[in-house]
């Protein structure tokens, strides 16, 4: 059955190719973007679909969410994924990422309440903070370091706020769920140095530049293509219950690839990728406070939505390899 969906953040990475996921699956789409992060050719496709409507706004703002409402004449899911995302702003910015991830899940959340519609928030494992217990799971603690060292933490602090308010409501009767990506990666992915790490090595090469590997290259991350990562936010709104019947209000899914891989071999596994044009890698300084790993326990993810990671990472990046030769 056709639903009236709302995408915040729905011009960024993933929520440009969830959007074209929901068109596709023959849903009603809005999608709210301030374009801060987003940016408009990864919504090219999407114009082109009658069902599919972008309003230039703030997530933060509820006149603004009402005119997504009052534009498709009402709204049975919400799938907010709006935030500031990007390493560097979160030691840069980190009022302003504060500000946008609490304030914009605090307003989304009260209208799913207002209008009756399911919820699904984008979290991130950055919610668990320092926990240095692998693999990240319900259950896992979090932990944040002290403020004063580094603002790393307005992300994942605020993210984790962000599942508070999420709970909260679910005990008040909101159909609410929870998703946090590990390290999605795709051709949509921001380069720049504000950007994130697959992307940013792409780019160097693409500028036949080094490879900025921080620290000693031994951190380590779960990666995650976007094509996996959109069919499991789909999966989240989608399902009235889990596939064995199991409630899905007030759960969480980690949605990742369990093959743990550390920067230094990112790099050389993308100038494989890349063969002739390989660049040289370089280690630098990397950003206070960074998380030296990252690894998913899926169960939840896996027992519930029917979801697995099906795309490998050599694979995934072959692809993005692919996808970034036909772009100027």
């Amino acid at each position: 059955m056709s639903q009236r969906i709302l995408v915040t953040g729905g011009a960024g990475f993933i929520g440009s190719s969830l959007c074209e996921r929901l068109l596709n699956e023959g849903h009603q789409v809005v999608a709210l973007d301030n374009m801060f992060r987003g940016r408009a050719e990864n919504l090219k496709e999407c114009h082109e679909h009658p069902s599919f409507h972008f309003l230039s706004g703030d997530a933060c703002s509820s006149d603004d969410l009402q005119r997504c409402f009052d534009l498709l004449g009402g709204i049975d899911l919400i799938h907010h994924l709006a935030a500031i995302n990007g390493t560097r702003w979160f030691h840069e910015a980190a009022r302003q990422v504060i500000d946008v991830n609490i304030n914009a899940t605090l307003a989304t959340v009260e209208k799913a309440v207002e209008w009756g519609s399911r919820y699904v928030l984008a979290s991130s494992p950055e919610a668990f903070g320092d926990v240095s217990s692998m693999p990240l799971m319900e259950g896992s603690e979090s932990v944040f370091s002290n403020p004063s060292q580094h603002q790393r933490f307005a992300y994942g602090a605020s993210k984790y706020l962000d599942e508070v308010a999420v709970q909260h409501a679910v005990r008040n009767g909101l159909d609410g769920r929870i998703v946090r990506p590990f390290n999605g990666y795709g051709v949509r992915l921001m380069g720049d140095e504000y950007g994130q790490v697959v992307a940013m090595m792409f780019e160097a090469i693409r500028r036949q530049e080094p490879i900025n590997v921080h620290g000693d290259g031994q951190q380590t991350r779960s990666f995650t293509h976007i094509d996996d990562l959109v069919n499991g936010f789909y999966l989240a709104g989608h399902l009235d219950g889990g596939i064995e019947g199991q409630p899905l209000s007030g759960s969480s899914f980690n949605l990742g690839s369990e093959e743990e891989v550390n920067m230094l071999s990112l790099a050389q596994s993308i100038n494989e990728v890349v063969g002739s044009q390989a660049v040289d890698i370089v280690l630098s300084e990397g950003y206070h406070g960074d998380s030296m790993r990252r690894l998913p326990n899926c169960t939840n993810a896996v027992s519930m939505l029917g979801w697995h990671p099906a795309i490998s990472l050599k694979d995934g990046l072959i692809s993005v390899w692919s996808g970034l030769q036909h772009q100027p």
